[in-house]
């Protein structure tokens, strides 16, 4: 089949400045679907049938008209967070055309001279703030596009607390239209508490002396994490980690997750990686509830409930990590078995009777057991000794 969706991008300076392509692309259609404020930018003159979205968002009424003449109009870059990259999973690439215009990011970089290949992007468009925690490190530039007005308010609100206030902030509004604005200023005394909803925020990253920089590398320390003395410490979770191997877009089971550890650094090794975690104690998940929005990965999903019984309809992942419970019956068997083909298995012990357990496992399955000891040294009188921590024996195997 032929293209017969042309997906435009329009800007803040409407149909004056579209190419012509866009122009004929929209002369020629029957319908312009597209959101209000955009089809607003259209002339009176056009003749297409002008259709907004309908509320709750549904693309059945575009779909229907699969085949014949249409054009959807999409602000900037259609690709970039855009209805272009939400029909290109419902639509093969043959039945479109996209013309894309300067993106807001685009636009943002332009107008501050930062080279784009070296900003680091996020949106906040319907998605938590939270999500800035763990993007914020001293020397990164960051682009975010807003959710609202207040956005930039709440920015600045969480640099301050998370030690980030000498950074710098603009707020450009409006991009690439008449209304076109900019405010600088930094964290630590922003005052503007509404702009225009249109906005794309700008930071400087710069860390006051009281910032806890945290990494992006396995084993935070563990004071990073609320806890109630259920945490995989932080050498072992970084070996832990280490064999998890989390590649970006893969997703993780964290069964019997204590304070969400092991999925929250699974998670910040890569912003597509996803965890689910698996916790049965109130307590404990309202640490990972805490723990997740704190570093910075608000999306880790919280199950709760026990394991096997919980895991039941939940998504195959790529990779498991068992940290306690072992010794139920079904947990290894229920993990296993919904374990992706190629997946990774892991699992910790410190009773004997959780060690037994994956020997027996590895007898019957294989895998590689490693045997943890850590030791600190720590004060005995006016002098330092080695302080051993409880053994960990950790099995690790790959499904055929």
């Amino acid at each position: 089949m032929t293209a017969w969706l042309t997906i435009v991008g329009i800007g803040e300076d409407g149909y004056a400045g579209l190419g012509k392509a866009a122009r004929r692309a929209l002369l020629a259609a029957g319908v312009v679907f597209g959101g209000e404020r955009q089809l607003d930018l259209l002339p009176h003159c056009l003749k297409a049938r002008r259709v907004a979205w309908p509320s709750p968002f549904d693309l059945a009424p575009l779909l229907a008209r699969r085949g014949t003449p249409t054009c959807v109009l999409a602000s900037g870059d259609p690709m970039f967070f855009g209805i272009g990259a939400t029909l290109a999973r419902q639509l093969p690439v043959e039945e479109m055309q996209v013309l894309p215009a300067p993106s807001s990011v685009s636009l943002a970089a332009a107008r501050l001279g930062w080279p784009l290949q070296a900003v680091e992007l996020l949106s906040l468009v319907g998605r938590p703030l939270a999500a800035l925690n763990s993007r914020l490190h001293a020397g990164r530039r960051l682009l975010l596009l807003s959710n609202d007005g207040r956005s930039p308010a709440a920015v600045a609100a969480l640099l301050r607390e998370r030690g980030f206030a000498p950074s710098r902030l603009s707020v450009l509004e409006h991009l690439g239209g008449e209304r076109e604005r900019r405010i600088d200023g930094l964290a630590a005394d922003w005052a503007v508490d509404e702009t225009a909803a249109l906005n794309v925020i700008a930071i400087d990253c710069m860390a006051g002396d009281d910032a806890r920089r945290l990494p992006l590398t396995p084993g935070l320390p563990d004071d990073a994490y609320r806890h109630d003395g259920q945490l995989t410490k932080r050498d072992v979770r970084a070996v832990t980690l280490g064999r998890l191997a989390p590649e970006p877009g893969e997703l993780l089971w964290d069964v019997g997750a204590g304070c969400g550890s092991i999925g929250i650094e699974w998670m910040r090794a890569h912003p597509s990686c996803r965890a689910i975690a698996i916790e049965a104690d109130a307590g404990r998940q309202g640490h990972i509830a805490h723990n997740r929005d704190a570093l910075g990965v608000p999306g880790l999903q919280l199950v709760a409930g026990h394991a096997p019984e919980a895991l039941d309809g939940l998504e195959a992942p790529d990779a498991i990590f068992i940290g306690g419970g072992v010794t139920v019956p079904g947990v290894l068997e229920s993990c296993w078995a919904n374990l992706k083909s190629g997946g990774r298995l892991l699992a910790n012990a410190v009773t004997l009777q959780s060690e037994a357990t994956l020997v027996s496992w590895r007898e019957r399955h294989g895998g590689e057991l490693v045997r943890l000891q850590v030791a600190q040294a720590q004060a005995l009188g006016s002098f330092d000794t080695w302080r051993a921590a409880l053994p960990i024996t950790l099995l690790a195997l790959r499904k055929p």
